[in-house]
């Protein structure tokens, strides 16, 4: 059997030492006992939904009913969905295609090249829209628009509006790549008109951008 022999007051202090030693290597964390836990990234928001909240903040009162934005982007090309509806509750978003001005696109490439508020530019304008009264016009059961900004305040008088258009479908978008062009107005497809007169009555907001 092996002898054990009582520690030298020597040993026990170097002992003592080296333990110390690796207390302090643990970090002050794990000495206390708690763990470290891993950083939690925030979640990133759309840009869509960040421009729809956007420009209620900068529309303000102005704005009756905030429960639907639409946004239209127009940094898309024409072939793709860029109306899009936002529930600004539960941030769901629902994309529709549009057609711009034949001012802003004159080669009819299918992309947007300028914004205009002026009369007779056929342009597209940019800006912020308050949705008015829905009437029967040339084009059927369409929207008012009032412009919000030096950028779309003639919106009225040269009578840039909601309406459905022949030119705007799934089908033509791709048989040709691109949509027809509007005289300024977004220009919608027949089948989605309607849901767009059921959620975007009067008094809300359309912010027209590029993103």
């Amino acid at each position: 059997m092996q002898q054990q022999f009582p520690l030298s007051r020597r040993r026990l202090l170097e002992v003592s030492a080296t333990l110390g030693a690796v207390s302090l290597a643990i970090p002050a964390t794990l000495r206390a006992g708690a763990l470290a836990q891993p950083a939690t990234a925030p979640t990133p928001v759309s840009p869509i939904l960040a421009a729809a909240r956007a420009g209620l903040q900068r529309a303000g009162a102005r704005v009756a009913h905030a429960d639907v934005v639409a946004v239209a982007d127009f940094a898309r090309a024409s072939a793709r969905p860029r109306f899009h509806l936002v529930d600004t509750a539960s941030g769901r978003i629902t994309s529709l295609l549009v057609a711009h001005g034949r001012g802003s696109d004159p080669s009819h490439s299918g992309w947007l090249s300028r914004f205009s508020n002026a009369a007779g530019s056929d342009c597209t304008s940019e800006g912020d829209f308050l949705t008015a009264a829905n009437y029967i016009g040339k084009h059927g059961l369409s929207i008012r628009l009032v412009g919000l900004d030096p950028t779309n305040n003639n919106a009225e008088s040269r009578g840039i509006v909601v309406h459905n258009a022949p030119y705007v479908s799934a089908q033509m978008a791709h048989d040709h790549g691109v949509l027809g062009r509007s005289e300024g107005c977004f220009a919608l497809s027949a089948a989605d008109l309607p849901q767009v007169l059921r959620r975007l009555g009067p008094g809300r907001l359309i912010v027209s951008t590029k993103l």
